[in-house]
């Protein structure tokens, strides 16, 4: 007892067509009070939203020496039991339904399953000793014969052809966590496809992949893949120096639609359409390769660097932090950097993601309204529980930080005459404040941390106001006066080879169903209060419109004075006279070949 827990997490996945996974947690004496309390955790780091796994469970049961125990459901998320013996082992059984397909839940089907320890995991809070929860944890999977794990948890051995603890021909596998976070952290992939490895810097790699419809993946383009991890991984450690972890797992989810990251410690999981691997979507097969690389560049930025108030963390409330604008902001920002300097990305590349980026930004009004202190502090209600109306008064912490982290980096390089830039003010970070570093100072990271560090480096000495306006005012960054430091610049994306639509709706629509519905609206909209989210285009000037081709075809040369418009609001067919305006032309495209400063921006520092 005194080196574990004494807690065994067991999981059956052998009933896997019914969409159940089986658990088990035995829980051994002794115990410290006449009840025993477990809990589920309600959120899990990188995802700041209250989640209720307790919806997904069925069939709770609890025993002592082979007969059932009382036990009482308490809140959302606990369930108390009364010890019968003080001496004996409790045993709580239960069934988690798989079915929500997410990075951040359990699922599990005939073809696979992603485990979720926080999704899955029943935990006891009260009546054993406190410090049992933070000691090792061991884990015992049973799967399908021939399915092979995916998981950063220590193997500790594995037993092929057994008896399932529901009684079901299997493959056992036993793992060890060294304390509850790395517990909850350690997800698990489980599904025939093989586990590819390959090592890079001396340490090794896993990719594990499974597809929801069981589409076979092209092996030219896994193979493509790989050799684009293989730079990625190289570039990031040659801005952080080689890991000291002996091994990384990346698991790739691919779907029809659905699209998610989550980092862990050691290991990430990343959601795309099927599509990114086929061959010729290179749209798609760019987003794969910047997701890896931001989920990737987050075991330096989250996992080990964090907020001060992150370093324990409450998972049964929220926790909040004015940081996230760093923490997911410039992992972005950083995360596509790394992807264009390493090869993986081309220049074009980076070019077109930054364009799309552009048109997000300056298609919205919230920069007005909120800084991004307040929106990360408030993406518990914001951008985890966007609305249609959200982009007037609220702002990504991901989007507008990276922009603003772009400019930030932009002056520093040019007040230090290129000899340092945001990504050295990560690293040095790292080595100040983050888990596992030898030379730590301090564990955590608050506001005033990231500031002093800026201020202290060369060319940083008066950016701290720069970085001030930056965090905390309702302010869009100088996107284009950074672009000018590298010989760039913003022009209209619509050619004036061609004529601009002379009609525009500002609406943002889509087809759903055989009808056009509107989602929300553009900045500066004349229809703001008129059309609502929800509505449904039917006709412009009498016009049948059924798709956003239709109408876009009707508004190119349309005379945008006393326009017809019929909509279908709530049900009741209405009718409206309106003037149109043109079209806004968007600065959003990207001119110029750059400087010799944008050149160094881009080069590589793998040697």
């Amino acid at each position: 007892m005194s080196d574990n827990s004494g807690v065994l997490f067991s999981i059956d996945a052998t009933d896997c067509a019914s969409r159940y996974l089986h658990v088990r947690v035995t829980i051994s004496p002794p115990f410290t009070a006449k009840k025993l309390t477990l809990k589920f955790p309600r959120w899990v780091p990188g995802s700041y939203f209250i989640r209720e796994p307790m919806q997904y469970l069925t069939g709770l049961d609890c025993r002592q020496g082979g007969k059932e125990v009382s036990f009482k459901r308490k809140a959302v998320d606990t369930v108390e039991i009364k010890l019968a013996d003080s001496e004996a082992e409790v045993i709580v059984s239960y069934r988690i339904l798989g079915i929500e397909l997410s990075v951040r839940s359990t699922h599990i089907d005939s073809s696979h399953l992603h485990m979720m320890p926080p999704f899955t995991f029943l935990l006891p809070t009260n009546g054993i000793e406190q410090s049992r929860i933070n000691k090792e944890h061991h884990i015992t999977l049973f799967c399908p014969q021939g399915w092979t794990p995916a998981t950063q948890l220590k193997l500790a051995g594995h037993q092929p052809k057994v008896n399932s603890f529901i009684d079901n021909q299997a493959d056992e596998y036993n793992f060890t966590a060294p304390d509850r976070d790395q517990l909850l952290d350690g997800i698990i992939e489980v599904n025939p496809n093989p586990n590819i490895s390959f090592n890079v810097d001396g340490r090794d790699h896993i990719l594990k992949l499974w597809d929801s419809g069981g589409y076979s993946t092209d092996e030219h383009m896994v193979e493509r893949f790989i050799g684009d991890m293989k730079k990625i991984i190289s570039e990031h450690h040659a801005l952080f120096g080689i890991p000291q972890w002996a091994e990384y797992i990346t698991i790739i989810h691919l779907t029809e639609k659905s699209r998610g990251g989550l980092e862990h410690l050691n290991s990430q999981t990343s959601m795309l359409p099927r599509v990114c691997l086929i061959d010729g979507h290179h749209d798609e097969y760019r987003d794969l390769i910047s997701l890896f690389s931001h989920e990737y560049l987050h075991q330096w930025n989250v996992k080990r660097l964090r907020p001060s108030n992150f370093i324990h963390y409450d998972l049964q409330q929220e926790v909040h932090t004015e940081l996230l604008w760093w923490f997911e902001g410039c992992t972005s920002w950083l995360g596509d950097m790394l992807c264009v300097r390493s090869g993986a990305w081309s220049e074009d590349d980076w070019r077109k993601d930054m364009e799309r980026k552009l048109s997000r930004h300056l298609t919205r009004n919230g920069s007005e309204h909120e800084s991004l202190a307040e929106s990360s502090h408030d993406a518990w209600i914001h951008l985890y529980r966007s609305h249609a109306f959200s982009r007037e008064t609220q702002i990504s912490y991901y989007l507008e930080a990276e922009l603003g982290i772009f400019c930030l980096d932009a002056e520093l390089r040019k007040r230090s005459k290129g000899k340092h830039g945001i990504c050295d003010l990560m690293a040095k970070l790292c080595q100040k404040y983050a888990l596992g570093y030898p030379s730590v100072s301090k564990l955590g990271v608050d506001y005033k941390d990231i500031r002093r560090e800026l201020v202290n480096m060369e060319g940083g000495r008066n950016l701290g106001m720069h970085l001030d306006d930056m965090v905390f005012s309702k302010s869009a960054p100088n996107i284009a006066q950074a672009l000018d430091f590298f010989g760039l610049d913003m022009i209209s994306k619509v050619s004036h080879e061609k004529t601009p639509s002379s009609s525009w709706l500002g609406l943002n629509i889509a087809d759903k169903g055989g009808k056009v519905l509107v989602s929300s609206h553009q900045s500066n909209s004349t229809l703001r209060n008129l059309i609502m989210p929800g509505d449904e285009l039917i006709a412009i000037n009498s016009m049948r419109v059924n798709n956003v081709k239709s109408i876009k075809t009707i508004l190119s040369k349309l005379d945008p004075n006393q326009v017809e418009l019929c909509y279908n609001h709530e049900g009741i067919i209405k009718m409206a006279i309106v003037d149109l305006t043109t079209e806004p032309e968007l600065q959003s495209k990207l001119h110029g070949k750059g400087n010799a400063r944008w050149q160094r921006y881009l080069a590589t520092r793998v040697t």
